[in-house]
């Protein structure tokens, strides 16, 4: 695994299921066999526990701020607080993770976020609708063009998806990292969505 990491950012009231399977495929492996690639950290805006949609406490561990050094990427997991006060901590943890040229995802609510910061104007995306993503946004958006109804889009540094695209999120931030190979990363996609028996 390394010394890299991937943080991913909570706010209150996250949704536990959007990066439940991301974090589980980063530190383990996307196969049994299959060595994890990195780390995983917590990060919240102010340093405390947040609790999930579900009711799961988190205690995080690290406090919105410089990224360390070996800092692979950063995940804005999605949730209801993403328009509050404490969200807008994390815009300079954005802001250094593109700068750096790590990868940064971002689900549901977390897309809109990013849209409402201007982080989309440029890159391909989607999100859970385009009527959302230009109402969060207003004149910081002018991305409307480049937005895509799909579960999951990538495009350069950027991984965005609509809240209920949690598996098509996992498997393009595991493609933009090089996590595995494309051949495991999509067996990994495709055991997951199939499960063991076809319909």
């Amino acid at each position: 695994m390394g010394n890299k990491e991937i943080i991913i950012v909570l706010l209150d009231r996250f949704a536990d299921w959007e990066a439940a399977f991301l974090a589980p495929a980063l530190r383990g492996g996307v196969m049994p066999d299959h060595t994890g690639y990195c780390e995983v950290k917590y990060m919240t805006s102010d340093g405390a526990a947040v609790r999930s949609l579900g009711g799961m406490r988190v205690t995080p561990d690290q406090v919105a701020g410089p990224l360390p050094e070996t800092c692979a990427g950063v995940v804005l997991a999605g949730g209801t607080s993403w328009q509050t006060p404490g969200a807008e901590r994390i815009v300079p943890v954005v802001e250094e993770a593109l700068r750096r040229g790590l990868p940064v995802g971002a689900i549901c609510n977390a897309a809109s976020f990013l849209a409402a910061h201007g982080f989309l104007n440029d890159v391909r995306h989607t999100g859970n609708t385009a009527e959302m993503l230009q109402e969060w946004g207003g004149e910081r958006y002018t991305g409307a063009a480049r937005f895509e109804e799909r579960q999951a889009v990538r495009d350069g540094n950027i991984v965005t998806a609509n809240g209920s695209g949690f598996l098509e999120f996992t498997r393009e931030y595991l493609l933009a990292l090089s996590a595995d190979t494309p051949e495991a990363i999509g067996a990994w996609y495709e055991f997951h969505k199939r499960g063991f028996y076809r319909a």
